[in-house]
């Protein structure tokens, strides 16, 4: 399904624009390349929306590609100054699309290489030097819940959960989750929610301090706007700065331990525990794990 795309005249003039029309006397940019999100820039705010609602959002090849690229081009562009990162429908994120990426593979060959590096979208995103707002609309697990602690600040619906579920499929979480997410709330709570598996409501997060604040679930997009409009004018340099200065002295580097997770995924991906995950997932049943 394709994905239509709207820019307003004060918006970017981004290379890859399908068509431009003239509407009411302004320019109005329209694209439609995208299958898996949406993204809409004006007043130097662009909203990045996972558009895969059917399936809660899960994060496919094609949406992981997606994420990457448009990172990157709004990372190359002045003109944007905030992002806002949300899902479409009743979810934020589920987390991984288990059957595309958990049965049918085609992403291991990186995952064998010595030194395989952070996962490419992750990557995107954690060197955006944009400041980065996830407004969390339901369910943030998984990945989806390891997307939204790479973003500066994270707003959540009254709706929303979060769960680092990795475990549950045998596997070990990524940079939001490995390293993010014990310098939110410290090393202990961190090991219980990625040992666990356990989902959390939004008051938990907002009680461990995951999240900013909770919100109406009919106003978490106006919270997210006031917050990115109030950033966004201020000078942009000036922020951008701001925040790789906070990256330096509190995140640091993540391309260690990007290399690490990656290598370890490796492994896992090829244990039996692992498919049995899998398979009680799809198979809607208890897993039995075997250390194997």
């Amino acid at each position: 399904m394709g994905c239509g795309v709207k820019i307003s005249r004060s918006a970017l003039r981004f290379p890859w624009a399908s068509q431009s029309i003239m509407v009411a006397g302004k320019e109005e940019l329209f694209m439609s390349e995208y299958e898996c999100l949406i993204l809409e820039v004006s007043d130097h705010i662009a909203i990045v929306t996972l558009n895969r609602p059917e399936i809660m959002n899960a994060i496919n090849w094609q949406a992981y590609a997606e994420l990457e690229e448009i990172f990157l081009n709004l990372q190359k562009n002045p003109e944007v100054r905030c992002i806002i990162l949300t899902g479409a429908g009743r979810a934020f994120c589920s987390g991984d699309d288990v059957k595309e990426i958990m049965v049918q593979g085609g992403g291991s060959k990186r995952l064998r290489d010595v030194r395989p590096g952070t996962t490419p979208a992750a990557r995107a995103i954690l060197d955006c030097d944009r400041p980065i707002i996830a407004a969390v609309n339901g369910a943030a697990v998984g990945w989806g819940m390891d997307m939204s602690l790479m973003a500066d600040f994270r707003i959540a619906s009254e709706k929303a959960k979060f769960g680092e579920l990795f475990v549950k499929r045998g596997l070990v979480a990524d940079v939001g989750g490995m390293v993010r997410l014990p310098k939110l709330i410290g090393p202990q709570r961190a090991a219980e929610l990625l040992f666990t598996g356990e989902v959390i409501s939004a008051e938990r997060a907002l009680e461990l301090g995951i999240v900013m604040s909770v919100v109406p679930h009919d106003d978490l997009l106006d919270e997210a706007k006031l917050l990115a409009s109030k950033i966004a004018a201020n000078p942009p340099l000036a922020v951008r700065y701001l925040k790789e200065g906070l990256r330096r002295s509190y995140y640091g580097e993540y391309e260690d331990m990007g290399n690490w997770i990656g290598h370890t995924l490796g492994t896992l991906f090829q244990t039996e525990d692992h498919k049995e995950g899998v398979a009680s997932f799809l198979e809607k049943r208890e897993p039995v794990f075997k250390g194997k």
